[in-house]
């Protein structure tokens, strides 16, 4: 198998991926925190949080930031990856 029918498979892989959760699933998609505020409200209604947010993004920057948070940490984990691979491979050339 050829680099293009490879690099031709992979993305393909990553559309389905992509679109496949668009299509078949229904509703909105909430977050952990989302459903763990219904979930006390409907346990204990008399339940008040301690604190409030100062500063509540609207929904799409808050998933924004949360798609950039985990860009970098998998950037920086492939980064640190690659440097340790390439730091053992020099050691083992002679």
């Amino acid at each position: 198998m050829t680099n293009r029918t490879k690099n031709i498979l992979m993305l393909a892989a990553v559309i389905v991926l992509a679109v496949f959760p668009l299509l078949f699933v229904s509703g909105e998609f909430g977050g952990a925190d989302d459903a763990a505020e219904q979930l006390i409200t409907t346990l204990h209604p008399s339940y008040t949080p301690w604190f409030s947010s100062l500063y509540e993004p609207p929904a799409e920057t808050e998933s924004m930031l949360f798609a950039l948070q985990a860009a970098l940490g998998a950037g920086f984990i492939g980064y640190t990856a690659g440097l340790l691979r390439g730091k053992s491979s020099k050691s083992k050339t002679p």
